[in-house]
């Protein structure tokens, strides 16, 4: 897949040097309960996914992309596509952005080019995600982004010994 270029950011495939970068995001604990990793990855269990990594979204039903800081090079974090319908048209979208990098736009710019790349490229007719409902950054970015809160899902994300809330929202005008 061909980067996508604007102004403030590059999406590209994962390259062999991000290495160092995917494996210190992977294994930060802290960002454990956002989303199913419950265990750390290995160096060599990631060296392999990276190089294995097709960008096929078709084929694989997910596709993982570099945030890259247009002006500097630098990859800043991750956008995914995941649980990809292509029946339906839509998937479900995750972000993370090193916490060096953040309050800087960069995920703003990264969710407004996915949805391009997913109404032009793919021709989507949705996206969708999960937020924890004490994650009140990532529910101002989206919301900032077009997505509204269609739904709750009760006590889905285990914290410690208890369970909380999410939300469920969608955009529909990609």
């Amino acid at each position: 897949m061909e980067p996508i270029d604007t102004p403030h950011i590059t999406l590209r495939a994962l390259e062999p040097s991000d290495l160092d970068s995917v494996y210190r995001w992977e294994n930060d604990p802290s960002v454990w309960p956002l989303g199913n990793t419950i265990a750390p990855l290995s160096r060599f269990q990631l060296d392999e996914y990276i190089r294995a990594y097709s960008a096929d979204i078709f084929r694989d039903r997910q596709l993982r992309l570099m945030i890259v800081d247009a002006a500097t090079d630098t990859a800043v974090g991750t956008i995914d596509l995941y649980d990809f319908e292509p029946q339906h048209a839509r998937a479900a979208v995750g972000i993370f952005v090193d916490p060096a990098y953040r309050r800087r736009g960069f995920a703003s710019a990264a969710i407004d080019a996915i949805k391009r790349l997913c109404r032009d490229r793919l021709g989507f007719v949705s996206l969708w995600c999960i937020i924890a409902v004490t994650n009140f950054p990532s529910m101002r970015l989206f919301e900032s982004r077009g997505f509204e809160v269609s739904g709750t899902l009760r006590s889905w994300i285990r914290c410690g010994d208890n369970f909380i809330d999410a939300f469920i929202l969608q955009n529909l005008d990609l």
